[in-house]
Parts: C-alpha cells; sequence; structure tokens
C-alpha cells in the first residue's frame, strides 16, 4: 500500500504556499508516497503542485480533486500536462464531480446531467492528455483539436467516484479512483468490487482504489474525536458523503476516522489494505499537541 498525504486546504485549514511546499518537502523527507492537494477555494491546485513538483525531487503529486464543471476538458489538460512537464512526470490528475450546493449556488452552472458529464468530459480530456488530437462532439463538448507542449507526458487520471454508475464509469476510464468519508464496510462492499468489476470487464488494468481519511496519532482517544467532531462535521450533510456513510453504517464523520495510538491504527490500516486499499491518502489534523508530526513520522514509517 502506498502511504500518502494531503499538504493544503481542507477542514477549516488554509496553508500558506510556502507552508505548503515545505510540507511536501517534508512528507518526502518522512517517507511518503504521495502528496495531495483538494482544490476547493484558496489555490489553484493543479498549477500550485506545479511549483511543489519544482521543490521536491520523488514524491508523487495528485489533486484530490479538481471539480470539472467550471473547467472546460481542455483547459484542464493544459493544466495538467504543465504540470507533469515541471514535476518531471509525477502528477496525477484527479477530478470530480464536486457538489450540487457549490455548481449551482456558487458557480451558477447546470448539475443535472452529472454521469452523462462525466463521460464526455473524459471523451475530451482522455486523448488530450495523452498527447494525441481529439475529435468529438457531444450535446455538452464539441472539441477538434490538439495540445502540443515539448515532449509531452502522459498524465493519469482518478476520479472522486462514490455512486454505483460512477465506479463503474472510473473503473472503465481512469486508473483509478480516490474516496472520502468511506470507511472500511463502504470500501469493501461498495467501492472496491463496483470499480473492480467494471475494470476487470473493460479488459483495464487492475485500478488504484485511493482511500481518504481523517487520521491522527494521539494519546488521548476520546479528546481528539471532540476535536475531530468539529474539524469534519462539515461532510456529515452533503448528500454525496452522506450516501457513503450510510453505506458503511457510519453515523458521523469521526466514525470513519482513524484515530488512536500508532499499533492500533497501524493494524487498522492493514485491514485497509487487505480489502483491496491500493493508497492511504490520510488528512492528518491537529488533534493535540505534537500530534501532527507525530502522525507524519508515523505514516512515514509504514
Amino acid at each position: 500500500m502506498r502511504i500518502g498525504m494531503m499538504i493544503g486546504e481542507g477542514a477549516g485549514e488554509s496553508p500558506h504556499l510556502d507552508d505548503i511546499i515545505a510540507r511536501a518537502q517534508l512528507i518526502e523527507k518522512a517517507g511518503l508516497s504521495t502528496a495531495w492537494m483538494a482544490n476547493i477555494f484558496a489555490y489553484d491546485a493543479i498549477g500550485l503542485l506545479g511549483i511543489v513538483g519544482r521543490e521536491t525531487k520523488r514524491i508523487e503529486l495528485g489533486t484530490a480533486v479538481v471539480p470539472t464543471y467550471p473547467r472546460h476538458p481542455a483547459v484542464m489538460a493544459q493544466q495538467a500536462l504543465t504540470t507533469q512537464a515541471a514535476s518531471n512526470g509525477r502528477f496525477t490528475l484527479g477530478i470530480g464531480l464536486s457538489h450540487q450546493i457549490v455548481i449551482e449556488n456558487m458557480f451558477g452552472l447546470s448539475y443535472k446531467r452529472t454521469l452523462s458529464h462525466m463521460r464526455e468530459y473524459l471523451s475530451v480530456l482522455k486523448p488530450l492528455l495523452a498527447g494525441e488530437p481529439v475529435k468529438y462532439r457531444g450535446e455538452e463538448y464539441q472539441v477538434n483539436m490538439s495540445l502540443n507542449p515539448p515532449a509531452v507526458i502522459p498524465v493519469p487520471i482518478v476520479m472522486a467516484a462514490l455512486g454505483p454508475k460512477m465506479l463503474e464509469l472510473c473503473g472503465r476510464e481512469a486508473t483509478g479512483t480516490i474516496t472520502w468519508m468511506a470507511g472500511r464496510k463502504a470500501l469493501s462492499e461498495h467501492v472496491v468490487p463496483r470499480i473492480t468489476n467494471a475494470a476487470k470487464e473493460a479488459k483495464c488494468p487492475p485500478p488504484r482504489v485511493i482511500a481518504g481519511v481523517p487520521l491522527a496519532i494521539v494519546n488521548d482517544v476520546a479528546a481528539a474525536r471532540t476535536i475531530a467532531a468539529k474539524v469534519f462535521h462539515v461532510y456529515r450533510d452533503l448528500p454525496a458523503y452522506r450516501t457513503m456513510l450510510d453505506r458503511g453504517d457510519a453515523a458521523e464523520p469521526i466514525d470513519v476516522a482513524l484515530i488512536g495510538n500508532s499499533a492500533t491504527i497501524k493494524d487498522e490500516i492493514k485491514r485497509w489494505e487487505d480489502i483491496g486499499i491500493t493508497d492511504l491518502c490520510a488528512f492528518v489534523f491537529r488533534a493535540e499537541s505534537g500530534s501532527f508530526d507525530r502522525t507524519i513520522d508515523f505514516l512515514g514509517s509504514l
């Protein structure tokens, strides 16, 4: 299992650009495999990871995730190819639909055609990311173009896919999925079998299953859970995450968080690996004094 960590904005935290770069360098030095960054309302994640790519040497960099609706797929592809060049081939593009409240209430766009939107989006995005021209005519996109940066390095795609049909599309068209607010039960009974079967039926390689989860190594578990309940409560009522929590019989986000001592969390991560999780994407939150650095050291030891 590859061990990774979120390095940017989320759960009430919005670190400065320099702090994000320093965090990427820190976890690279600690031995982690991947650094992930959400695209929310602070920095542009693709662009910033290009900068991070120039300031790191080994670690894989990925977005988790960039919403599709606000960006034309050709624009997304051009950004991704630029960051891939800047990071010398270490970039993975994570994309997702975002949420109705964001796309409709904030951007003023329609959120009605989610599955067909993603199908069309991938039809344009995938060939461009592979350095190929695209000729596509659909209901939403009509594209006839190519992108020609010097020495194209293809960019792999992972998708935020939680629903059954989106997981099936992801298994057929992407290299994997990245989840959030999915605990072990939801992953083992819903996510892993659906995406794996879809990839197998499409004769695609076994998919990456990147499990995003709040994580903290702490001494006082009860106090840390109280903090986590406040930090992550916003995800409780977003429909996509609410459905995923329900699939795992989890009442609250803290019910899927990994909080405890190093031995307990190490054993739980092994259980996740055993059900087919290929990557861990830890959202390390500040649960108590010293816990942030302690958790990074723990992740680096895995």
